[in-house]
């Protein structure tokens, strides 16, 4: 039996919109906003748009810079690299 996590992904993963309603009739969740914090802080991108009006999810691949935030947050931003002279500086 798949758990209620599984089955969110899996109707995120037609890569197409689903809406917090259909979430939350399928899944039977009280809350769909929370499995999808939850899955958001597993590393699963997904994306949040309003559709006439309504709150919907759609899992996709991170941006250039969503990934570029994620390493800024993790690194910092003490290095730089210069390619005139190929080495790193600080």
């Amino acid at each position: 039996m798949k758990t209620k996590k599984e089955k969110v992904l899996k109707l995120l993963s037609s890569g197409n919109n689903v809406t917090w309603q259909k979430i939350r009739d399928k899944v039977d969740l009280t809350s769909p906003r929370a499995m999808i914090d939850t899955l958001r802080n597993e590393g699963h991108c997904i994306y949040t748009n309003k559709v006439n009006g309504k709150t919907a999810y759609r899992l996709g691949e991170p941006s250039k810079g969503v990934i570029a935030a994620g390493l800024r947050s993790i690194l910092g931003s003490d290095y730089s690299y210069e390619s005139r002279d190929s080495e790193f500086v600080r």
